[in-house]
Order: structure tokens, then C-alpha cells, then sequence
């Protein structure tokens, strides 16, 4: 059961009071208090109209916009009637201090204040409202409060409600919190509190909703919980809390919405629960409770919501399921469900959510799914699911979102696909669907994400996108698509992926209509011609993969009027001629340092990729079946966008799209560039892999590569660089892979810094005369080392490099304690002394 909208409570309880406030003036000195407070918000913000009519002019402020008065409660007071509720939520248009608020201080006989989503910063004024000390109704959430809560607040001891939710506030909950004796409402949701809940919390016998979800508390719950038998809700969801749920949860008759998801919790699923008869809502999800799911979950009369996934719970596939619920959420992601989808939920006809994902499931699709008419979330990714798409299903659910994942289904796409008009994400990637792709999936005006990745799907023809559609992300790749490269695309998208395929021909001039591309990945095609100086024109393109290839000619110099561009792969083609100087003129992608970039695309990417959407419908009637609107959770769920493959550190590797914004990468490799490398390039700060290999690149390298101050690859290798390795690679802090072998390169490698920790032979190798410790080659002028006992002459070792690390005076003394050891034992004539010191000064060579 949700609690009464504390704005209509309220009103109930203060309407015997509002006649009087039409006939009396509220105090002087309270009229004055709240235009000082109007007065505060103008001198910062002049085009401020929320409180308009709050004026001097007026002279009885009980009438002004928020303000409510009442009877003053002593019967010695003299004024008519005092100021008792201050409504002020979401007025402000800018963020404000808190010390904004000291006017309203003054006005002790308020017992409602409502200062809510005003973007307030700075701490919660102590001492200010701890001088309310009327206040039954406090309300300071979703703004931008930080610090501790203040202890003058536990004072407030008529205080029956308190959200602090959605603030920045930190530090721990203090014990005095088992003070609030009249509390109702206690709300202290999505800030940074943290430490351990107090026992004292038990003491809030009163309570109705205690909501302290999305914080950083940890340890366990207090067992003293289980006294709070007025609990309607409870929401304790993604924290750090540990240890088992107390055994005596279930003593909590009255709870009906309890929301424990996203912890650390071990152990089982309390018996007690059973107890819970009254409960509606139940997330568990996200912990590592363990055991069975127990059937008498499903007994709860009035459960319409239940969130299993992410545990090691297992499902007992011999277990007898006869719901007495009415399920509207249900995710048994994770499960340990096998065989066919259990036939049980096919009574649950309301269902608006459904996750079993990430199971055993097999089997086809079950028809029933194709009636359920209210069901809006249906994923079952990751599972060994068969058979075909029913051709009916499509028509008649009115579904946002279908995730079909990681699947073997087969066959081709219906072609009526595009009657689900309503689709916003569908993913039907890594499944065995072959054909072309309907034609009627282009007329879904509402679609946003469409993965078709990894099937074998074919044809040279794509359905042509109305402009009116909203795709923003969309993957073909690794499929049998042939043809040119297709541009029938809505010109909003955002990330079209069509690498490997069969595409083939030049690059299509009809590219530049797609004016919004953030990410265009086109590798492993056969695509040819000349890199266009038309790309140019797609100025958001942050991603641009083109490798491997047949491209041929030189890389254009307006390439690098792409400002936005971040991640470059033109590697495995057929490029020729020089890396242009211009390059890097204006690629502020790659020159600014990652602390102080932006991305666009990652902000949709994330967006997607942990997908937080909420779709709350509206109560809708089907004959005798009532759907009912839902607040008590947000339907979220991950969708894992494909990663983007590139060869990173000497090995392929995927860079995830939930994070792609921390990537910058220049890959030139593999081609037939013939040019010295511009020292220009070393204005790329913000590159983390730098690979130039397997070209035909001559002359030094540039000194200014040691600027790459974010690098941690850098590839130079099978190339015809000469000169030394520049001693300013040891400026590299973040470098982490270096290969300059097969070169022609010459003198010591640099030591210092990261130098000294690349010290792999194999990246040196091939070169005409480099030398250093890194390699074991001494370089000339190395001291060498002292000689050894009973050896003969031409047997005399050099020493190695590494010793030098020891330093000069303790090889001197070694050398001096060695001399002295050879003379004591065996005393040798001065001649051969001498001649033992004239090797020492001449090694063999």
C-alpha cells in the first residue's frame, strides 16, 4: 500500500483553518521575512515570477501564491493568524545557495515546508531549521544539499514526515534518528550516506515508509527493523548491506512493497516472509542469496511484482506452480531455469515485464506469449531458445521493447515485423536468422535501437528508412550482406555498424545525408576506391573504422577537419603515399587530454547500453482485466551493446561501448605509407594506442612522440625508421607496450620511467645496432665487469648492464674487495698483478 499524497493529507488536515486567512493578516514580521527571501532570489536571478504576487503592496501575505496560514496553536497569542505551510517546491530556475533560505527561518510557526527540486547547494542550514520547531512536514529532497545530516534536525520532535531524498549527502545515520517518535515518513533515498543503519531505527514505531535506497550503507540489517510493524514500504535496494535478511522480516504484517535489490545479502530467502501476506512489490534482485526460489512465493495473493535475477538462487524444475498472484513485473533472470518456459506464467496475463534471460531455457516460443496484450518488456537473451518467430506475435502485443539474444532461432525475420508499431528496442543479434530483412521493419516510426548482428542474414537490398523513424543505433554487421555499402537510414542515426560482410565498391557520396553519424564501423568488407574528401561532411563522426579493407591512395588532408574524431582505424588496406603534416590541424578529438573531453556518443552509448527506461502505462480497462499504473520500481534492464573490435596492444581486443568515451586510438598499420613520420603527430595527446607498423616509413623518429602524454601502445615496427629511439620516451608515464622492431635503428635504448619496463627482446629485434639493458646488449663505454676466479683470459665476461643499476661505488668496491680476495689467497707476481689489471682496462672483445 503507497502512502496518501502528503499534499492532500494536508490539505484535509489544515481545512478548518483556511476561512479565518481570509479575513486576517498574517505578522509583519512575517510578510517581511518572505520578501526578503523574494528579494535574495532577484538579486541573483532579476527574471524571477515565481512569487509575483508576494509584494509590499499586499498587505495580507495569507493570500499570496504557496502560502498557507492557520490559527495560532497558543491561546496567549494576539495575532489572528500565523504562516503554517510554505509550498515553494520547483520554483527556482537557477541553483542557489543555501544560506538563500535564512529569511524563512524567522517564521517559528511553520509546520509545512516544502523547498523540493530547487537545485539548492551547500549544506543543510542547521541551526536555521532547528529553530522550526513546529515543523511536521519537511520536505528538502532533490536538490543539491551536501555534507552530514545535521543533528539539530533529530530535535524537530513533532516531525512526522522527512524527505531528504536525491540530495548529495553524506557521512553517516545517526543513532539520534530513533528519536523522530511521531515519524511517518522518513526518506533518505539516492545520496552518499554510508556506515552501518542504526539499531535506534527500530524505535520508529510509528513509521509508514522508511526509504534509505541508494546510498553507500553496508553491514547488516538491524534486527531491531522487525519492530517496525506500521511498515508499509520498505526500500533498502542498492547498497553495500551484507549478512542474511533478519529471520523475523515476516513480523512485519503490514508491509506491501519491499525493496532489499542490489546488495551484498547471503543466505536464503527467509521462511518468515510467508507471513507477508499484504506484500504487492519484492526485489531481491542483484545479491548472492542462495538456495531454492520457494514456491510459496507465488501463493501471495495480492504479488504483482517480483525481481529473483541476479543471485545464486536455483529453480526446482519438479516443482508444482498454481500462482495465486497476479504478476505485473517478473524477472527470474539468472535462475537456474531449464527446459521449455515454465507453463505456469502463462496465466499471468497482465504481465507488463518479463525477464528470464541468462538461463537454460529451451525450446521455441511458446504461443501464449503472442497473447499477452499488455506485456512491454520481453527479454529472453542468453538462453538455447529455437524454432521460428511466430508470424501472429507481431500484430497483436503493443511491445516497446523485445530482446531475443544470444539465441538459435532460425529462419527468416516475419516479413509483417514492422505491424509492431510500437518497437523501440529490438535485438535479435548471435541467432541463426537468415534472408534479407523485411521491408516493413523500416516503417517503425518509434524505433531507436535495431541489432540484426551476427545471424546470416543476406541480400543487396536494405529497407529504406522513412526520415520519420528514430533510429539512433544500428548493427548489421558480421552477416552476409553484399552490395554497396547501404545509406537508406534515417539521417538522425547516430551508430551504424556494417562491418563484416561482404560490401563492396567505393565509398557512397550519399553517406553525407547521415548528418548525426557519431560512430561508423565499416571493417572487414572489401571496400575500394580512395578515402573521399566527402567525409569531411560528416562533422560529429567520432568513430571511424575502415579497416582491413581495399581502399588505395593517399589519406586525405581533409580528413582531419573531422574535429570530433577519436578513434581512427585505416589499418590492413592499400594506402600509399606520405601521412600528412596537415593531419592533425584540427582534430581536437585527439589533441585534448581525456579529463577534459566530452562525448556525445557516449552519453546515447550508456544510455543504451544500461538502458534505464521507464514506461509506467496508464490504468488501461480490457473487458473484465485492469492493468495497474505502477511507480514502486523503475523497469531497467542492461542491454550490452557489441563492442568495438580493433587491434589494441598487439592483440584484438573490444572496446566497450558502455565506456568507448575513454578511447582514443590512431591506426594507420598495414598499409604502404611511405613518408617520414610528421613530428605533428606528437600534438595528439589524448591517443592511448598509436600503431604505424608495417609500413614503409623512413627517417627518425620524432622527437615529439614523446609527447603523447595518455599513450599506451605505440607501434612502430616493420617500418625503415632509422636513428636513435628519442630519449624523450621516457616522458611516456602511461606506456605500457612499445615494439620498434624491425627497423633500422641504432644506439642505447633511453632508460628512466616506463622505458625501464620494456624489456621485451622481441620488440627490439631486428634492428642494425641497438644496445641497452632491455635487450642484454651492453652499449660501448658500459663498465665491465671484474674478473672471476680460475679463469682463463679469453673466458673474461663483460658485465652486464643491469649492475650499472646497482651503481658506481658499490662495483668499485666490489672490484677493490675481489683484487684484494685474489691477492690474499693466492699471491701472484707483480708482472702477472699487471697483467690481470691491463685485461681489466682492455677487455676481450
Amino acid at each position: 500500500m503507497v502512502m496518501a499524497n502528503p499534499s492532500l493529507l494536508l490539505k484535509s488536515v489544515f481545512i478548518f483553518f483556511l476561512l479565518p486567512c481570509l479575513s486576517w493578516s498574517c505578522p509583519e514580521y512575517q510578510k517581511q521575512a518572505l520578501l526578503q527571501f523574494k528579494s535574495s532570489i532577484l538579486a541573483i536571478n532579476s527574471s524571477f515570477h515565481a512569487l509575483d504576487s508576494w509584494n509590499s503592496s499586499s498587505s495580507n501575505c495569507c493570500l499570496w501564491d504557496k502560502v498557507t496560514c492557520n490559527s495560532p496553536s497558543s491561546s496567549t497569542s494576539t495575532s489572528g493568524v500565523v504562516i503554517d505551510q510554505l509550498l515553494l517546491s520547483d520554483i527556482l530556475t537557477l541553483p542557489m545557495l543555501s544560506n538563500l533560505l535564512a529569511p524563512l527561518f524567522f517564521i517559528r510557526s511553520l509546520r509545512v515546508l516544502d523547498i523540493s527540486k530547487n537545485s539548492i547547494k551547500g549544506q543543510i542550514p542547521a541551526l536555521g531549521l532547528g529553530n522550526l520547531s513546529n515543523l511536521v512536514h519537511l520536505d528538502l529532497s532533490r536538490n543539491r544539499f551536501n555534507g552530514s545530516i545535521p543533528l539539530q534536525l533529530f530535535q524537530l520532535k513533532y516531525l512526522q514526515y522527512l524527505h531528504l531524498g536525491s540530495n548529495k549527502l553524506q557521512g553517516g545515520l545517526s543513532p539520534k534518528v530513533g528519536s523522530f517518535q511521531d515519524l511517518r515518513m522518513l526518506n533518505l533515498s539516492s545520496n552518499r550516506l554510508s556506515g552501518e543503519l542504526p539499531e535506534e531505527i527500530g524505535n520508529l514505531t510509528k513509521l509508514q515508509q522508511l526509504s534509505l535506497g541508494s546510498n553507500k550503507f553496508s553491514n547488516g540489517i538491524p534486527s531491531s527493523i522487525s519492530y517496525l510493524r506500521e511498515l508499509e514500504e520498505l526500500d533498502l535496494g542498492n547498497n553495500s548491506l551484507s549478512m542474511e535478511i533478519p529471520s523475523d522480516i515476516g513480523n512485519l504484517s503490514n508491509l506491501s512493497s519491499l525493496s532489499l535489490g542490489n546488495n551484498k545479502l547471503i543466505g536464503g530467502i527467509p521462511a518468515s516472509m510467508q507471513k507477508l501476506n499484504k506484500l504487492d512489490s519484492l526485489d531481491l534482485e542483484g545479491n548472492f542469496l542462495t538456495g531454492e526460489i520457494p514456491f510459496w512465493l507465488f501463493d501471495f495473493k495480492d504479488l504483482q511484482e517480483l525481481y529473483l535475477e541476479g543471485n545464486n538462487l536455483t529453480w526446482n524444475d519438479s516443482m508444482k506452480i498454481v500462482p495465486k498472484c497476479r504478476l505485473f513485473g517478473l524477472s527470474l533472470k539468472s535462475s537456474g531455469l531449464q527446459g521449455d518456459i515454465p507453463e505456469w506464467i502463462s496465466t499471468q496475463r497482465n504481465l507488463f515485464f518479463l525477464d528470464l534471460s541468462m538461463n537454460q531455457l529451451h525450446g521455441p516460443f511458446p504461443q501464449w506469449l503472442t497473447e499477452f496484450h499488455f506485456l512491454s518488456f520481453l527479454i529472453l537473451s542468453h538462453n538455447k531458445l529455437s524454432g521460428y518467430l511466430p508470424t501472429v506475435f507481431f500484430p497483436t502485443t503493443p511491445l516497446p521493447i523485445l530482446a531475443l539474444s544470444h539465441n538459435n532461432f532460425s529462419g527468416e525475420l516475419p516479413e509483417n515485423i514492422g505491424d509492431a508499431k510500437v518497437l523501440t528496442i529490438l535485438m535479435l543479434d548471435r541467432n541463426n536468422f537468415s534472408g534479407p530483412i523485411p521491408q516493413s521493419i523500416s516503417q517503425i516510426s518509434g524505433l531507436e535501437l535495431l541489432d540484426l548482428s551476427r545471424n546470416r542474414l543476406s541480400g543487396n537490398i536494405f529497407p529504406n528508412f522513412d526520415h520519420q523513424v528514430n533510429l539512433l543505433y544500428a548493427d548489421f554487421s558480421s552477416n552476409q550482406f553484399s552490395g554497396e555499402v547501404p545509406t537508406t537510414f534515417p539521417p538522425n542515426i547516430e551508430t551504424l555498424a556494417l562491418g563484416g560482410n561482404k560490401f563492396s565498391g567505393a565509398l557512397p557520396s550519399n553517406l553525407t545525408k547521415l548528418r548525426n553519424l557519431r560512430r561508423l564501423e565499416l571493417q572487414d568488407n572489401n571496400i575500394s576506391g580512395e578515402l573521399p574528401n566527402f567525409l569531411l561532411q560528416i562533422s560529429y563522426l567520432q568513430v571511424l573504422n575502415l579497416r582491413n579493407n581495399s581502399l588505395q591512395g593517399s589519406i586525405p588532408k581533409t580528413l582531419s577537419n573531422l574535429q570530433n574524431l577519436r578513434i581512427l582505424d585505416l589499418s590492413s588496406n592499400n594506402l600509399t603515399g606520405e601521412i600528412p603534416t596537415e593531419f592533425v590541424n584540427n582534430l581536437t578529438g585527439m589533441t585534448e587530454a581525456p579529463p577534459n573531453r566530452t562525448s556525445q556518443t557516449s552519453n546515447f552509448v550508456a544510455a543504451i547500453a544500461i538502458s534505464s527506461l521507464t514506461i509506467v502505462p496508464t490504468s488501461q480497462t480490457s473487458g473484465a482485466t485492469t492493468v495497474k499504473a505502477f511507480s514502486s520500481k523503475i523497469f531497467s534492464t542492461e542491454f550490452a551493446i557489441n563492442e568495438l573490435i580493433v587491434n589494441w596492444k598487439k592483440s584484438k581486443q573490444g572496446l566497450s561501448s558502455h565506456n568507448i568515451d575513454m578511447y582514443f586510438l590512431l591506426d594507420l598499420s598495414n598499409n604502404q605509407l611511405s613518408s617520414e613520420i610528421p613530428a605533428s603527430l606528437g600534438a595528439l595527446k589524448a591517443l592511448k594506442m598509436f600503431n604505424l607498423s608495417f609500413n614503409k616509413l623512413f627517417g627518425k623518429i620524432p622527437a615529439s612522440l614523446g609527447d603523447l602524454q595518455n599513450v599506451e601502445g605505440l607501434d612502430l615496427s616493420h617500418n625503415k625508421l632509422s636513428g636513435q629511439i628519442p630519449i624523450t620516451f621516457t616522458k611516456l608515464q602511461q606506456l605500457t607496450t612499445l615494439d620498434v622492431s624491425n627497423n633500422q635503428l641504432i644506439g642505447r635504448i633511453p632508460v628512466d620511467g616506463q622505458m625501464n619496463t620494456m624489456a621485451n627482446p622481441n620488440f627490439y629485434a631486428n634492428n642494425s645496432g641497438l644496445c641497452g639493458f632491455q635487450i642484454h646488449v651492453p652499449c660501448p663505454g658500459d663498465l665491465p665487469p671484474a674478473p672471476k676466479l680460475q679463469e682463463h683470459d679469453n673466458k673474461e665476461p663483460w658485465i652486464l648492464l643491469e649492475a650499472v643499476g646497482i651503481g658506481y661505488p658499490v662495483g668499485f668496491l666490489l672490484t677493490i674487495g675481489i683484487i684484494f680476495l685474489v691477492g690474499y689467497f693466492n699471491p701472484s707476481p707483480p708482472s702477472n698483478s699487471r697483467h690481470l689489471r691491463h685485461h681489466h682496462h682492455h677487455p676481450h672483445r
